[in-house]
């Protein structure tokens, strides 16, 4: 299993945006060739997993993740999208898989503890989602055990949607809480990621965005990033 750099947490640029890239963007047929591709411009690579029941999609599995982890040293985020009733166990065995960090969802709240716990268990960086129509403050239970929270700016599961017109108030509301709350915790923007919305999202407190075409569409990535990490 090829290794994530022990503090690559704490080495996140915090100058710049942080890229993260949407694996679900890569082109799945040649996808050892994008890792290769986008090796040297990615900071995270953001792996959606969906359940078809959370949200309506059927997005990446273990396996597959292992296969990524062996071809990459690059931090994997795995975002989980699934039901109560699967979270702990895709919690455990995306852990196996080799996932550096685990998002799981606010609205999970039912068994959220008892995740966060086990990512803890497993040493790895625990993060919190929302979807676009939670209210921010559902994260204030959560700030005292996460690395990163991810606020969504379109509906949960779907590609090429607008970003909502809340995006930017809610980021920066979600800005506040983590002031408040004393420590880094990542604040990162998924959804609705286009070159006219990253500055608005940049310049309402986002560190990082989630890139799906934006960065596997670019017809010059090294001059993508360049206009990114300007910002």
């Amino acid at each position: 299993m090829t290794m994530t750099s022990a503090n690559w947490l704490a080495t996140l640029p915090t100058d710049r945006l942080i890229a993260e890239y949407s694996m679900w963007s890569a082109d799945l047929i040649r996808l050892a060739d994008d890792l290769d591709r986008i090796q040297d411009h990615a900071d995270i690579l953001h792996v959606d997993v969906a359940d078809g029941h959370f949200a309506p999609a059927f997005l990446f599995f273990p396996d597959l993740v292992a296969r990524m982890r062996a071809a990459t040293t690059l931090p994997i985020h795995v975002h989980l999208m699934v039901a109560d009733a699967v979270l702990v166990e895709q919690v455990r065995q995306f852990a196996d898989a080799g996932a550096d960090l685990i998002s799981i969802h606010a609205e999970n709240a039912a068994v959220a503890d008892e995740a966060l716990a086990l990512i803890g268990e497993r040493g790895l960086a625990a993060g919190i989602v929302l979807r676009v129509e939670t209210a921010v403050a559902a994260c204030r239970p959560y700030l005292d055990r996460i690395d990163f929270l991810t606020l969504l700016g379109t509906a949960i599961g779907v590609k090429g949607q607008g970003l909502d017109p809340a995006a930017t108030e809610r980021l920066r509301e979600a800005a506040r809480l983590i002031g408040q709350a004393g420590r880094r915790i990542v604040l990162a923007a998924d959804g609705g990621i286009r070159e006219n919305t990253v500055p608005v999202l940049r310049a309402a407190g986002a560190e990082t965005v989630v890139m799906g075409s934006l960065a596997f569409g670019a017809e010059n990535l090294a001059d993508r990033m360049r206009w990114l990490h300007a910002l």
